[in-house]
């Protein structure tokens, strides 16, 4: 199975626990990697036969930008739905990043990693 990952896909979302992350918003930063096989697509040089990693990026975006939930868990399962809706993707692994979560120590990131497939 070959990957094609996207990294760093930033969107303002109003995720969170808190009322004021739900007003005020924050970054979310989202890395994909899907598994899927290219061949196809690399021996007919076809885009119909793998992934529009633009459009998947949009979509992405989309539900970061979307309707607000409480978890970073839930957020990731939409982003994992979404992946595995383009029929190509058999495994879509999906990190999103919450670096400005309201912890009251000093801290780097925030982070859920959720693996999702067909099987």
């Amino acid at each position: 199975m070959d990957h094609l990952a996207l990294r760093g896909l930033r969107a303002r979302g109003h995720h969170g626990v808190l009322e004021r992350e739900r007003e005020q918003g924050q970054i979310f930063v989202v890395d994909v990697e899907l598994g899927l096989d290219t061949r196809p697509a690399a021996e007919g040089d076809d885009l119909t036969k793998t992934v529009h990693y633009g459009v998947l990026a949009e979509e992405i975006v989309k539900i970061v930008e979307g309707e607000p939930v409480e978890l970073i868990e839930t957020l990731a399962q939409r982003i994992a739905d979404v992946c595995l809706s383009h029929t190509r993707v058999q495994v879509a692994e999906v990190i999103v990043h919450k670096p400005d979560a309201p912890i009251t120590v000093p801290f780097d990131d925030v982070t859920i990693t959720i693996k999702r497939s067909r099987a």
